[in-house]
């Protein structure tokens, strides 16, 4: 007989889900995992207990397989593009269920699509369905950020003053609910993440002012733990080398950094520096 207690995961892309599976099972949880759509990791479903690929906008489906398995407290981590969203025809592409309909059309009428207003209402719709979601770190604490340098490389006096202005504006743009990310430069704003993503962000980074930029990433000023926490990887550190930045920002305590160990020896590699603040 298995006495452990369950816990669900619901799974978007990125290696996250994996590692909070990971620690959920640790900690003695059996794990009930619904990955959407076709974005989700492969090895999920060698890690997890009990896996189900669901569809991406039949959030019904995901509660039924869930609560199937005396699910109640569940985890979502893990990407889903928002843009997406935005494609042609959406309505025929992702055959939405009734709960979907309801959330566009009764949980969001008159609201904007900003991303805590969309997870709000699903998760609100979810908990219409028994599903509650919970503090998406509650498990993975060794995998946040630490409050300090983390690499070897500690940032200069003019990363340091960049770092200061960075953080001031990474702050407002959340307050706004547009990113998390922006992208600085002798005190001025190079770039700022909005519904492409930081990958994308960066990209742009890196073509408009080539060497020596300063990615800044934080959480919301009123950050809701159960969603959309910020994150950076190696693929994060990569990236920036690759477009010229040298220093990666982060909330300590609030971001989490797949993959942690490899991350901070990739950026000493490549000389990339990477602070908690």
């Amino acid at each position: 007989m298995d006495d452990r207690k369950t816990i669900g995961l619901i799974a978007g892309a990125s290696r996250l889900p994996i590692i909070v599976a990971r620690n959920a099972k640790a900690a003695g949880y059996k794990v009930i995992c619904v990955g959407l759509g076709d974005v989700f990791d492969e090895n999920l479903k060698s890690i997890v207990d009990v896996f189900y690929p669901v569809p991406l906008a039949r959030p019904g489906v995901w509660i039924r397989k869930l609560r199937r398995h005396g699910v109640s407290s569940t985890i979502m981590v893990g990407k889903v593009e928002k843009k997406t969203l935005y494609t042609p025809f959406r309505i025929l592409k992702y055959m939405p269920d009734w709960r979907a309909l309801r959330i566009w059309l009764v949980r969001l009428k008159g609201k904007d699509w900003r991303p805590d207003t969309l997870l709000n209402a699903i998760a609100d719709e979810l908990a219409a369905g028994e599903i509650i979601l919970e503090d998406s770190t509650m498990y993975s604490e060794k995998d946040l950020a630490d409050d300090g340098t983390m690499t070897k490389l500690s940032p200069s006096n003019s990363i340091e003053a960049d770092i200061q202005f960075g953080w001031a504006i990474a702050k407002k743009i959340g307050e706004s609910d547009i990113g998390q990310a922006v992208a600085v430069k002798e005190k001025e704003t190079v770039a700022v993440e909005a519904i492409e993503g930081t990958a994308e962000m960066i990209k742009r980074a890196g073509g408009l002012c080539g060497k020596g930029w300063t990615l800044v990433k934080t959480a919301k000023p009123a950050q809701d733990m159960r969603f959309d926490v910020p994150c950076i990887g190696p693929d994060t550190v990569q990236s920036v080398y690759d477009n010229g930045g040298k220093c990666i920002v982060v909330e300590a305590g609030k971001t989490f950094v797949v993959d942690k160990q490899q991350t901070i020896e990739l950026a000493d590699k490549l000389g990339i520096i990477i602070v908690g603040r």
